[in-house]
């Protein structure tokens, strides 16, 4: 059990710095539309290239996200009925909404996206509009990345449970931080 519990960490930690990359990427987003928008209306300009870079950098916070929207239990689901289960019951319904829907969905695009990239890495697929931005597969490739992330946070999320439900504890969010020294 304690190897599961390492396995579960070391996923956490990975999704915890893929969350703080897509924080950043939503700045870099933030300051590009910031630019964009001055650009057009103040100086009549702007680019078709930021435009892409905006769409982008959107797609790349999402994907990159997601795993880190799991692992902090934010994601969206029917609060009403949910929040009023017992711990036990939650964790039965995480295990089962995992291994139903997300897994599976996980893997079908994580393995139909495969094609998807490789085909326009070959092709060393550009912008069809003038002006756009060039080497599109690298932004395409962040599809399976960000569903092989999502793919292995599930992984996590349904061994927490299960700890959960062999009256483990279910860690705060802290446990995935450097541990603490305890005191003597």
């Amino acid at each position: 059990m304690e190897t599961l519990y390492k396995i579960e960490q070391l996923i956490n930690k990975i999704s915890g710095a893929v969350g703080w990359l897509a924080g950043w990427l939503c700045v870099l987003m933030i300051g590009v539309v910031f630019i964009d928008v001055i650009a057009r209306y103040f100086f009549h300009g702007g680019s078709i290239a930021m435009q892409e870079l905006e769409w982008h950098l959107f797609a790349a916070v999402f994907l990159l996200g997601a795993a880190y929207v799991i692992r902090e239990d934010a994601n969206v689901r029917a609060d009403i009925i949910y929040a009023r289960l017992t711990p036990r019951h939650k964790a039965i319904i995480d295990i089962c909404g995992y291994t139903i829907f997300v897994i599976p969905m996980s893997t079908l695009i994580l393995y139909s996206s495969w094609d998807f990239v490789s085909y326009s890495y070959q092709l060393q697929e550009t912008s069809s509009d003038p002006g756009g931005l060039p080497y599109r597969f690298i932004f395409k490739a962040l599809l399976p990345i960000g569903y092989g992330l999502v793919l292995i946070q599930s992984f996590a999320e349904i061994l927490r449970n299960i700890r959960s439900l062999t009256n483990k504890h279910r860690p705060a969010l802290t446990d995935y931080a450097v541990p603490q020294q305890k005191e003597p």
